[in-house]
């Protein structure tokens, strides 16, 4: 079967004009950071790229299916729409992602080949960037813009990439065969936005899939490439709500919310290990109370979970709804547990892995290629890993758990 190699034929005039405009782009995109399910500046100006490259482009409802969509805030969605706007992204434009942000991109060279898909994702974290004057960014005048909100994940650059390669592609379509899926996914923090976009189909008769990460372990001049090692991971909201009272009055009427969020994150602290993998139990966030002498009736954690394996994440968050339920049930409190995001496990093909050491090759500037056995980190894009074509590069694999929002 005929691959898609990364050979650059173009001229070294050629590569630099690519590399220049993807340089631009990510700069572009790191000066406008947008957090999941906000990125529709982001996703306008990867639209109208594809578009003016000759890629057919499905935006918003035509690129995901909302009922699978986790963790979005629709006030935060209506402010981004509004920034957006006034950024001079065109109201048709925002009307027609009907408040849902990713794109997808399709090209056929018109030969006969594999369907190739890639993932490049596009959200930021909130994180404020640094003003300080020696930060290049600060510099070289592409600060961030957006306070709290920075690309300090490398999606920027991911995006950048994803765009440059669409380019390429197209540049180079007769030495090509088959047809490419470009995935632009929204949310990967938290891992919320890749289960929507694997539910509209997209990678269903892919033969090979490809994703990536800026940085992570490599240096530059380095490829690394993760043979296994993504942890299955659920991203928990646990609420507690209580009963109010007066701390000189009736303080026995009162039901703390905050006492049962504390005591639930100290018996946390001690699930036990499981024998069939690692394990993570991650409490990142609590707040509660609403004033110094009234009994806390609000209480409310945001927590991970991971496991080297789907069933003992499944072990850890077991663990967590007993442990939820039961300080209920002690301080005599009501509680609720949504999940707002979700990962599984991925092994990469070795056959994938050897086509990647293939292509680095031909690549200059690439030094070394680095083989990955255990990252530790969690990535929705293992939900994006696709139930492959009988004839592609690796054995049928079923789809993995429901993905929709729920209360455990």
């Amino acid at each position: 079967m005929a691959v898609f190699a990364l050979v650059n034929k173009e001229s070294k005039e050629r590569q630099m004009n690519i590399l220049e405009e993807a340089i631009q782009t990510r700069r572009k995109i790191h000066s406008r950071p947008e957090e999941g399910w906000t990125e529709f500046e982001t996703s306008y100006l990867v639209s109208e790229r594809l578009k003016s490259l000759g890629w057919q482009v499905y935006i918003g409802l035509d690129a995901l299916v909302p009922e699978e969509v986790l963790g979005r805030n629709p006030e935060l969605v209506e402010k981004a729409i509004e920034r957006a706007a006034k950024q001079g992204v065109p109201a048709a434009f925002l009307e027609s992602t009907q408040g849902y942000t990713g794109v997808v991109g399709t090209f056929d060279t018109g030969r006969q080949g594999p369907r190739t898909a890639f993932r490049f994702d596009m959200d930021c974290v909130q994180v404020q960037e640094t003003s300080d004057a020696n930060h290049v960014p600060v510099k070289e005048g592409f600060a961030s813009q957006i306070p709290g909100m920075m690309h300090a994940c490398g999606h920027d650059g991911h995006t950048a990439v994803g765009l440059a390669l669409a380019r390429w592609i197209v540049e180079n379509k007769e030495d090509l065969c088959g047809s490419f899926v470009f995935i632009f996914q929204p949310a990967e923090e938290g891992t919320r936005g890749a289960g929507p976009i694997a539910a509209k189909g997209w990678v269903d008769d892919v033969n090979f899939f490809f994703a990536g990460h800026c940085g992570m372990y490599c240096q530059q001049g380095q490829l690394g490439i993760g043979a296994k090692g993504f942890f299955a991971t659920s991203k928990l909201d646990v609420s507690f709500t209580g009963i109010p009272s007066h701390a000189g009055a009736y303080p026995e009427r009162g039901r703390s919310a905050l006492t049962a969020a504390c005591s639930a994150v100290m018996m946390m602290q001690g699930i036990s290990r499981n024998s069939e993998g690692d394990t993570r139990v991650s409490i990142g966030k609590l707040n509660a109370g609403e004033g110094r002498n009234v009994t806390p009736v609000h209480a409310a954690i945001q927590l991970e979970t991971r496991g080297e394996t789907e069933e003992v994440n499944n072990f850890l968050v077991k663990n967590v709804t007993n442990i939820v339920r039961g300080a209920a049930e002690a301080y005599e409190v009501k509680y609720e547990i949504k999940l707002v995001g979700h990962a599984t496990t991925l092994t990469t093909t070795p056959k994938g892995v050897e086509l990647l050491k293939r292509a680095a090759e031909t690549v200059e500037g690439y030094k070394t290629v680095d083989i990955y056995n255990s990252i530790g980190g969690s990535e929705d894009v293992s939900l994006l890993f696709p139930t492959l074509t009988p004839d592609s590069s690796r054995n049928l694999r079923e789809p993995r758990l429901h993905r929709g929002s729920q209360t455990l």
